[in-house]
């Protein structure tokens, strides 16, 4: 694995390396569990936009070092006894958390969330945001706003009843219980719960998969299944012809027919 240079001081909080294809991305605060602070955060931002404007980058993993995923934003220094002019608290949620979850949702590479440990508030915002969701098992997942007096934000209230239907989205919210990775699982908020010693072993192999996939094809299936959620039939279908129509122009389409036709694997490049 080749690191990536080094670019400031953010760099030591928020890992970057790229391999086979894969940009990881590995949050680096231990001793905070890793909460995001405002710089971080925009680091990651960066990150994720440059992933998807990249064509070496085919797959992104979103993980973590220590015990925690990810504890949510790093609230220190938030109160700082300045008068709070009607607004501000909206603007800081659209220009920070709510960008963070659209930087995921968004990234024209498929993100998987390997969840190394506890993801509270933003943090399982973060996770749920991913494309694909691995989670070891000592992981829990915590809707950790209602704790603190708190309305859920990052995308919360939107990601969580189209994973898990409102009753169960409104269980977790109002009572910010933690919710181990199995039963996270079973719910549906988690693809895989692997032991804990697998996880970087089993995020490797789904990413370096997808890698090797039709990227553009991907990255097309990703825009469509996320705007169906939003969409009627008849434009969730026009969108599906958009999409095949978009998506035959490329290399990789035309490279997957004819290594049907030829009943040989396909040789994919990204293209």
């Amino acid at each position: 694995m080749t690191s990536a240079p080094l670019e400031d001081s953010r760099d030591s909080v928020l890992r970057h390396t790229t391999d086979n294809g894969v940009s990881w991305i590995t949050l680096n605060r231990p001793a905070a569990m890793n909460a995001i602070t405002p710089d971080q955060r925009e680091h990651l931002i960066s990150r994720l936009d440059h992933a998807s404007a990249d064509p070496a980058v085919r797959a992104v993993v979103l993980t973590a070092t220590g015990k925690g995923f990810c504890a949510g934003a790093d609230l220190r220094g938030a109160s700082d006894g300045a008068e709070r002019v009607a607004g501000d608290v909206a603007r800081l949620i659209r220009g920070g958390a709510q960008r963070l979850i659209a930087a995921v949702l968004d990234c024209e590479k498929p993100v998987i969330a390997a969840v190394n440990g506890t993801a509270a508030g933003l943090g399982a915002h973060l996770a749920l945001a991913c494309d694909l969701v691995l989670a070891a098992e000592s992981a829990v997942f915590i809707e950790v706003f209602i704790r603190r007096g708190l309305v859920p934000d990052g995308g919360g209230a939107y990601l969580l009843p189209r994973l898990i239907g409102p009753q169960r989205a409104k269980e977790l919210m109002f009572f910010g219980d933690a919710l181990p990775a199995a039963e996270a699982e079973r719910l549906g908020l988690v693809n895989r719960v692997v032991p804990d010693d697998d996880l970087t072993k089993t995020a490797r192999a789904w990413a370096e998969r997808l890698a090797a996939g039709p990227t553009r094809a991907l990255a097309l299936t990703k825009a469509l299944v996320n705007a169906s959620l939003e969409a009627d039939r008849p434009a969730a279908f026009a969108a599906e012809a958009a999409a095949q129509e978009l998506n035959m122009t490329t290399a990789d389409a035309q490279e997957g027919v004819r290594a049907f036709i030829e009943r040989r694997p396909p040789g994919y490049r990204g293209r």
